[in-house]
């Protein structure tokens, strides 16, 4: 098994640093401050627990899991022998950029730098170090427990060897992988939702249908497991805001510029189940 750095406590980086674990690798999770560090164990502690309770794993195999995994607010230290390196930040290029100048100092030479987004060209993550051929877009979904995908996305000068390797690690740890052969702003998953939500968000907008009957619409007549609004607010409104943003800027697609309505939601806080609200309510 491999040692495994996952930069980001966040739930994306949590999760994945809790399958990596079930899987017997030893992980190591890293964030900028304690607080963010302890959060992130804490929600891993909690879905454990969740599992055991759903009897989908062992108490057992839960303590097993976990204790394999630390936490640092080190990069270097998080990264200093790993084999694989899984970065998952706020989808901002500049961060992300910045993020990656570091790690190409820090981690070893051969390492997989993945990078968890879903909708920045991996080339352009890639262009921040001086080995882009060891850069891959490992986009997994959320909640990372539960969901079975991962689609694997291949920079302009991602090795053949790397995505391989991500693919193994992917795999390894229960995901059913789709590459993207060429790494366009969204990629597939990204591209179809935005585009589908974009335009959604545009007949409530417009006072076409209401949020409840868009979503109805999609779940009844295309046989969608959730509505994509619904969708939204599972993901966060202004995470599928920068992502369509950056779909757009890389594209100049008008399909994917955010509509006036859910660039207002994001200004206001109403973000989705996060906040309590977005285009439903859940307090």
């Amino acid at each position: 098994m491999a040692v495994v750095a996952v930069v980001g406590a966040g739930l994306m980086g949590s999760g994945i640093a809790q399958v990596a674990a079930q899987a017997g690798h030893q992980v190591r999770l890293r964030d900028i401050d304690d607080h963010a560090v302890a959060r992130g164990l804490t929600g891993i502690d909690e879905s454990l627990a969740r599992f055991v309770a759903k009897e989908r794993i062992s108490a057992e195999d839960a303590s097993a899991t976990r204790a394999r995994i630390s936490g640092t607010t080190s990069l270097a230290d998080a990264a200093a022998d790993a084999e694989i390196i899984v970065e998952a930040v706020f989808e901002k290029l500049e961060i992300k950029e910045e993020l990656f100048a570091e790690l190409d100092t820090v981690a070893p030479l051969g390492a997989v730098l993945a990078t968890n987004t879903s909708a920045i060209p991996i080339t352009r993550i890639a262009a921040a170090t001086s080995r882009p051929e060891d850069v891959v877009g490992t986009h997994f979904f959320s909640p990372v427990p539960m969901m079975k995908l991962c689609e694997l996305v291949r920079g302009y000068k991602t090795s053949n060897e790397t995505l391989q390797r991500a693919r193994d690690f992917a795999e390894g740890i229960g995901k059913t992988c789709v590459v993207v052969n060429r790494d366009v702003a969204g990629f597939v998953t990204t591209r179809l939702i935005a585009a589908l939500a974009m335009e959604a968000v545009n007949l409530v907008e417009s006072g076409v249908a209401s949020a409840e009957d868009v979503d109805t619409a999609c779940k009844l007549g295309f046989g969608h497991a959730m509505g994509p609004l619904q969708t939204a607010d599972l993901t966060g409104v202004d995470i599928l805001t920068n992502a369509a943003l950056n779909i757009y800027h890389d594209s100049q697609d008008e399909k994917f510029a955010p509509p006036e309505l859910l660039r207002r939601m994001v200004v206001a806080g109403d973000l989705g189940r996060k906040s309590g609200r977005g285009f439903y309510d859940y307090n």
